[in-house]
């Protein structure tokens, strides 16, 4: 299964990024296998909608799950109308959060936010 997460970094070791739609940075890992991509998010520095770009650029990855500490409601509506499970990541790299998930100790991410609306890009 491959599950994209928002991370600091372009590799496994990397830490998982705070924030979802401004972050610079997805990996996409196969989790069977742990071969990974790096997708830039060029959503970061979008004026406005960034949440529901970055949601779309993880539909349009093929990943059928994400790992991330927090989601607004739109980007949470893009993906799970596409079918993808959202999960609430925890401290770590990205390896650490993809073990986690394997050995199913990550919960679904229930507290979606509204989202920052209006608040721009960097």
């Amino acid at each position: 299964m491959k599950i994209a997460i928002p991370s600091e970094g372009k590799n496994l070791e990397s830490l998982v990024n705070q924030t979802f739609g401004r972050t610079e940075t997805f990996i996409v890992v196969d989790n069977s296998d742990m071969s990974y991509k790096a997708i830039d998010n060029t959503a970061a520095s979008a004026q406005g909608g960034a949440g529901i770009k970055a949601a779309q650029a993880i539909v349009d990855s093929g990943a059928e799950a994400i790992i991330t500490f927090r989601c607004g409601q739109n980007a949470a509506d893009v993906l799970k109308t596409a079918g993808i499970k959202i999960y609430k990541a925890t401290a770590g790299s990205i390896n650490d959060v993809v073990k986690m998930y394997n050995a199913g100790k990550l919960d679904e991410l229930t507290d979606i936010h509204a989202g920052y609306h209006n608040h721009g890009g960097a």
